[in-house]
């Protein structure tokens, strides 16, 4: 197996934030993808690609049509997503993803979650290139072989196929979303979910104690509202 298979192996163990948090995730996700490109998911292949995530999260369907029909009031605030880079203890690069309406607030938070917890907050590119920006869709299994699958895609962008409990997880390089998307919908494979995420090039193992040091930095910035994701160089086991 993969890297990707590795990485998302290691994340399976980690602690996911309440639902709560994932539905406020869902509905940043909503409103960014309704002011992109309309509410109508037939026309916008992002808002229903979040569709789809929502469905998988169990977020109440009356939830996902309060929030598009939110979303189109030209008062809802937009939000505009930012990168955050940094290192924490240890020489562990930490790299964030956030969706705020208020910049000012978002840097000044995260910026204060780096000084108390010693670690150090960077430049705009001083660790992004350490990750690979990825691609991801998980289908149904319905009987498909993976391996047949990924070599079908390779065409598409797909560079690693894999089957676990939940159905076949497909990653590719971040710019294949759209071509995979529409590949997928073509054959009429049902999409279970969707999404992107930074997979580090490098890993680097730590002590229980040099362990406790990066999580709870990782823990005071995942529990910000702006924040969206959060990924390390940590290696997980």
């Amino acid at each position: 197996m993969g890297r990707a298979f590795e990485f998302r192996k290691g994340r399976k163990m980690k602690r996911w934030s309440a639902m709560a948090k994932t539905f406020t995730r869902i509905g940043k996700d909503i409103v960014m993808a309704v002011k992109e490109g309309g509410p109508n998911p037939d026309a916008n292949s992002r808002l229903r690609a979040v569709i789809q995530n929502a469905k998988a999260a169990n977020m109440p369907k009356e939830n996902v049509e309060r929030a598009i029909k939110n979303a189109s009031n030209k008062d809802t605030a937009n939000y505009k997503e930012i990168l955050f880079e940094g290192y924490a203890p240890h020489g562990i690069a930490i790299l964030i993803e956030t969706a705020s309406d208020n910049n000012n607030r978002t840097v000044a938070n995260i910026r204060s979650y780096f000084n108390k917890c010693n670690g150090t907050m960077g430049t705009q590119g001083s660790v992004e290139f350490m990750f690979d920006h990825t691609c991801n869709f998980r289908i149904a299994k319905d009987g498909i072989d993976a391996e047949e699958l990924e070599l079908e895609l390779i065409d598409f962008g797909a560079e690693e196929v894999f089957e676990d409990e939940d159905g076949i997880l497909i990653y590719a390089p971040f710019g294949s979303f759209g071509a995979l998307q529409k590949e997928l919908e073509n054959r009429g494979l049902e999409i279970l979910s969707s999404g992107f995420e930074r997979i580090p090039q490098i890993t680097k193992e730590l002590t229980e104690a040099q362990i406790a040091d990066v999580e709870k930095l990782i823990e005071k910035i995942e529990e910000d509202d702006d924040v969206m994701n959060v990924y390390h160089t940590m290696k997980e086991e």
